[in-house]
């Protein structure tokens, strides 16, 4: 594509084929360059076992071609048909409870499966050899959202898979007790037909087991990801291959996503707003951050999200006047090449007929329909930026193995969540207009001066070594309370907390004192001020760390709360308890200045700046959420793309709008 992708999922199948000629119409005057096809027509391609109807696909293909929209063509493997489960009811998912789920949603599938890899392939290959030099086809789209609703079953077959993965994986029997310390509660197997999934149990299943099975259930996802894709590849050569993720740490949280980005030849996300009271334009940052960083910082394609409000859940308020925009173009800013919706009409049945679309149930003489013709006019405008990629100034350690280990039951507080810790810190750091990569803990960090670990309760020696080579190489890194603790296997560290950590940390952690629900901590610091914590704290020894803040009451009083340790040319921060982000914003600032990241005075908290650099210029990028116009410093002149204006010294974004620079040089 020349430019920006613009458009969205389109499922004509919904709609008598008399008015495909008007969707058309309506595409060009919106400025749709590319839809999502076919990502839930199984049952219509393949009516029954066998025999395939593609005429209706190959009309549509023939007038989208024809108009000039590009197509993204989905695989149907999501949603099989009802004759398959009717002919292969053990296709169908098995909770951990033991209940066999039922057709008539989408997703419930049983990946270990084999006649459903079969009929995947099957379907997959036809689509294949038909399309697979279309000259609409400009992307491959396997499967959807993977991993939801179910991303692992607990039936006999993924029993037997399981236990081929755990052969695999260690080689031995003795491996897999050793790695598991089934010694503890006389769980040891003698044997590996001996071994089931962790189904149920009367009381808290070994974590170890658990742990594995996450890994294994998203390990049997993605080999059949790999088999469609290679189908793709091999039929359909020089196009690329997705699927859609959903990186945003509440919207998915069984996949991980540093495995999958590897396999996909095209990094693409979905990404839906969680309406809970909280700033959702921060979500929405992190979450593009967070695919930009599984893509390698390569440009990335927001595959999904929403007009206005959703469907699914507790309450769905719509977005205000000029929000979709600053929502489509905060993913542009953190590297999309585009943005694309769920979807182009709003359905009239099922279960999202209240979700929003581009062609809402109002019509064209609607706010939605005129904000997406002038999304797609941007858009148009933006073009020029396609393969430029976004500039980080700091970085954030995240695991989602660590997550689902620290998830699992008797850790010493429920209340300790990692995911939240990981909110709090992204959005510190985005209130200090700051763009933030994120990185798994054994990749190279040597070029952020600043890493940040909100969450890192499972640490490898390698994730340990790591950490402590950044900071001796002269790195500025900041841990929070209860990482470093465990291995791979959920086994803790030998010697004291906090295990793989306690190098570069410069200390030791005696013990966890987690607070009473609603319970709090002092801590005293600098010139005696004072900060506030909760829900944790720890009795800290230094080692060579110096002592920056100090509990003033609670278990661990007199106890250093805040440390730092010089290692190297680079220091390490501990912070052992939990703050909030306010609170968290004063411990930052020292730390930002460790680091030589300086302040942005004169910027409102959520005036959001970014920029994106390459072969055809450097881009700033600034979209104001908030309700007064605000001007950003730049000192480099350049041409405003969206209104054609030059600016120089300060750049004039309206309240609620956004203003993208192509800086001169």
């Amino acid at each position: 594509m020349a430019g920006l992708a613009y458009g969205g999922d389109y499922n004509p199948e919904q709609w008598p084929e008399s008015l495909w000629p008007e969707d058309i119409r309506l595409m060009r005057e919106a400025g749709v360059t590319m839809v999502s096809v076919g990502i839930f027509s199984w049952a219509l391609l393949e009516p029954e076992p066998g025999r395939y109807d593609f005429g209706w696909l190959d009309r549509l293909l023939a007038l989208l071609h024809e108009a000039g929209v590009a197509v993204d063509l989905g695989t149907p493997t999501v949603a099989p048909p009802a004759w398959f489960y009717r002919a292969h009811r053990e296709a169908l998912p098995v909770s951990r409870e033991g209940v066999r789920y039922e057709f008539g949603s989408r997703g419930a599938i049983c990946h270990s499966s084999p006649a459903y890899r079969r009929a995947a392939a099957a379907i997959t290959e036809q689509l294949a050899r038909r399309y697979g030099d279309h000259p609409a086809l400009a992307l491959w789209h396997v499967h959807n959202e993977y991993g939801v609703p179910v991303n692992a079953c607990y039936c006999d077959t993924c029993a037997a898979g399981f236990r081929h993965w755990l052969h695999e994986r260690y080689g031995t029997l003795d491996a897999v007790n050793d790695a598991w310390g089934t010694a503890f509660w006389g769980q040891r197997y003698g044997a590996f037909e001996q071994i089931n999934p962790p189904r149920a149990t009367p009381t808290v299943a070994n974590p170890a087991q658990r742990l594995d099975y996450a890994r294994f259930a998203d390990a049997t996802m993605r080999a059949n990801f790999t088999a469609e894709r290679d189908i793709l590849h091999r039929l359909s050569p020089g196009i690329p291959v997705t699927t859609n993720f959903m990186t945003a740490l509440s919207q998915c949280d069984s996949v991980d996503y540093w495995a999958w980005g590897r396999e996909v030849d095209l990094v693409t996300n979905d990404h839906y707003l969680i309406t809970d009271g909280r700033r959702t334009h921060v979500n929405l940052a992190m979450a593009a951050d967070l695919t930009r960083s599984v893509a390698g910082g390569a440009p990335w394609l927001l595959l999904e999200h929403s007009t206005s409000g959703v469907s699914w859940q507790p309450r769905n308020p719509a977005k205000r006047p000029g929000e979709m925009a600053r929502n489509s173009l905060g993913h542009v800013a953190r590297g999309s090449e585009g943005a694309l919706f769920f979807q182009w009409r709003q359905s009239r049945h099922g279960a999202e007929k209240f979700h929003s679309a581009m062609v809402p149930h109002a019509g064209t003489d609607s706010r939605v329909w005129r904000e997406v013709v002038a999304l797609g006019a941007d858009l148009e405008r933006l073009g020029e930026l396609r393969g430029s990629r976004t500039v980080a100034d700091a970085a954030m350690v995240w695991d989602w193995e660590s997550w689902w280990a620290q998830r699992l039951e008797w850790r010493p507080s429920e209340d300790l969540d990692a995911r939240e810790r990981a909110d709090s810190f992204y959005e510190v750091l985005y209130d200090r207009h700051l763009t933030v990569d994120f990185a798994h803990p054994e990749a190279d960090l040597s070029r952020y001066p600043l890493v940040v670990v909100p969450a890192l309760y499972l640490a490898t020696a390698r994730a340990g070594e790591n950490l402590r080579a950044y900071v001796e190489g002269g790195g500025t890194l900041v841990v929070s309370c209860f990482s470093g603790i465990v291995d791979e296997h959920d086994a803790v560290h030998p010697g004291p907390y906090p295990g793989a950590l306690r190098d570069v940390l410069g200390l030791v952690v005696e013990e966890f004192s987690p607070l009473i629900e609603d319970g709090r901590v002092r801590l005293t610091g600098p010139g005696g001020a004072e900060l506030t914590g909760d829900i944790w704290s720890e009795t800290v020894v230094p080692r060579g760390a110096e002592t920056v803040w100090t509990y003033a009451d609670g278990f661990a009083a007199g106890h250093p709360a805040v440390t730092r340790h010089r290692l190297g040319r680079g220091t390490a921060w501990y912070l052992s308890t939990r703050l909030a982000p306010h609170d968290l914003a004063t411990l930052l600032a020292p730390v930002c200045a460790d680091a030589g990241l300086a302040d942005r005075p004169g910027l409102p908290r959520d005036m959001e700046v970014v920029h994106r650099t390459g072969d055809c210029g450097s881009y700033l990028f600034a979209i104001n959420h908030g309700d007064t116009d605000t001007k950003v410093p730049h000192p480099t002149p350049g041409t405003e793309l969206l209104t054609g204006e030059r600016s120089a010294g300060h750049l004039a974004v309206p309240a609620g709008a956004v203003r993208v620079l192509r800086l001169d040089g």
